[in-house]
């Protein structure tokens, strides 16, 4: 017994050895440093948030913004008159080319003046017999088409309020930022004062006519068109007018015209009833690393000219075949819908300062913008231009137009470059004369155009 009771304490007194010896040597002390606030006398623990919003740090705000901007965007309805199909009742009591149907397209509108004036798309407005506004607190008024550019999708109309309305003030899209947060605010599917939030994913967006939009990925849909485009201090930074889609709806993507131009577009539809288009006299040429290498060029980064025209804006400012253009005074170039997009927010008589790159040298030149003395002529669709006088020496003419554009259902027939002398019996001087003779040519009819080749050949063609 005596035995087991000494076995036992031994066990006991080695056991109390060892743990003493662990917690001394092997076990670190847990703690936490707590630091005293001067200020408020609670204790402050230093953390990493799982979620900037739920911390507050970072969070955007939209309320602002989409508050002043809802009641500034409107709601557009063109309403058509169309003939619909005669049908046998029709015949019978003599009504001719049936009945009058009215057709009704539904848009947006953005609010640019107290005094009622609104900017929206061209095709929003385009071809309406009577055009109303409803304002998002319901009010509708009849509105009067001030003017529109078919080009740039951009329309000015007016409504005379009993008082003043809220607006937008025009941003300067040229500082957007890839990333910034952006708000499309519009009535898509007549649901009125819609409001989704996007960023800016792409700038100078190029959709097939050397336009330069605002892509977007903020929710936009049919009805959208023609609404505000707003950043997050509400400043109105694009015009909504497009996505792409192939089933009609909002896939991703969203193209908006930027605030520059639409705004550039209204001041000229005010002060001169058309707008004022400022031309450098340029084709470009796309490079890539394969053209560079064959072409000697280090640099591809810019607009690579192919073309200058002759007794243009860039010949007179010194440009050259083969310079790059790298900047337009502070704007970076590094395509073309680049550029265009500047340039679309200029007039003629603009002087802009161009950094060229030159062999790997790095000029800056002036350039004054001309007016371009071109024509798209009506019906066929041609582009001419005035004749210079080199032009006037290889044609051996004193008289005519230059063909420089061939639409697509003409090309193979021989048109471009040749010099249109005649239409019908109709001597072409130039443009002012050829936008006449194509005027007064029926669709039914035979037209036949004379034209002069580079040797001074004479050709004519008979277009039915």
């Amino acid at each position: 017994m005596k035995r087991i009771a000494s076995l036992l304490f031994v066990s006991v007194f080695a056991g109390a050895i060892t743990l003493g010896a662990y917690k001394l040597f092997f076990e670190k002390e847990n703690f936490t440093i707590i630091t005293q606030d001067n200020n408020n006398g609670f204790a402050n623990a230093s953390y990493t948030p799982t979620s900037a919003r739920g911390a507050g740090i970072n969070e955007v705000d939209f309320t602002s913004a989409a508050e002043n901007t809802v009641n500034a965007v409107v709601h557009v309805k063109n309403i058509t008159i169309s003939k619909a199909p005669a049908n046998i009742f029709d015949i019978f009591y003599g009504n001719g080319g049936g009945r009058s149907v009215p057709q009704v397209g539904t848009g947006s509108g953005v609010i640019i003046s107290s005094d009622g004036y609104i900017v929206t798309n061209n095709h929003v407005i385009n071809k309406a017999n009577q055009l109303q506004v409803t304002l998002n607190n319901n009010r509708t008024y009849n509105a009067e088409l001030i003017g529109t550019d078919p080009n740039s999708d951009i329309a000015l109309i007016k409504i005379d309020p009993e008082e003043k309305l809220p607006y937008l003030a025009f941003g300067d899209s040229d500082h957007t930022k890839i990333g910034e947060w952006v708000l499309a605010v519009g009535n898509p599917f007549n649901l009125t004062s819609t409001v989704t939030a996007g960023i800016v994913s792409a700038k100078a967006r190029n959709l097939g006519k050397n336009q330069s939009f605002i892509q977007t990925d903020a929710a936009v849909n049919p009805g959208n068109s023609g609404g505000a485009l707003v950043n997050t201090n509400g400043d109105l930074v694009g015009i909504n007018t497009a996505i792409t889609s192939q089933t009609g709806s909002y896939v991703g993507y969203s193209f908006a015209v930027p605030s520059n131009i639409a705004k550039k577009v209204v001041q000229d539809i005010l002060e001169y009833g058309n707008v004022q288009k400022g031309f450098m006299g340029i084709s470009p040429a796309p490079i890539n690393t394969r053209d560079a290498i064959e072409r000697g060029i280090n640099n591809i980064d810019g607009v690579y000219i192919e073309l200058v025209e002759e007794e243009s804006a860039a010949q007179e400012a010194g440009i050259i075949v083969g310079d790059i253009i790298k900047k337009v005074d502070e704007i970076d170039v590094h395509k073309y819908p680049d550029l265009t997009g500047y340039l679309s927010t200029k007039r003629p008589g603009d002087t802009l300062q161009f950094l060229i790159n030159r062999k790997d040298e790095e000029l800056i030149l002036p350039l004054i913008l001309k007016e371009r003395q071109t024509l798209v002529v009506p019906e066929m669709g041609l582009e001419v231009k005035n004749l210079t006088e080199h032009d006037k020496k290889v044609y051996k003419t004193k008289t005519g137009v230059k063909i420089i554009g061939v639409p697509e259902r003409y090309r193979g027939y021989g048109l471009s470059e040749k010099v249109i002398v005649k239409i019908d019996d109709n001597e072409i001087g130039n443009i002012d004369d050829a936008y006449n003779a194509f005027g007064g040519i029926s669709k039914y009819g035979k037209t036949v155009i004379t034209m002069l080749g580079s040797n001074g050949e004479r050709d004519r063609l008979i277009f039915q």
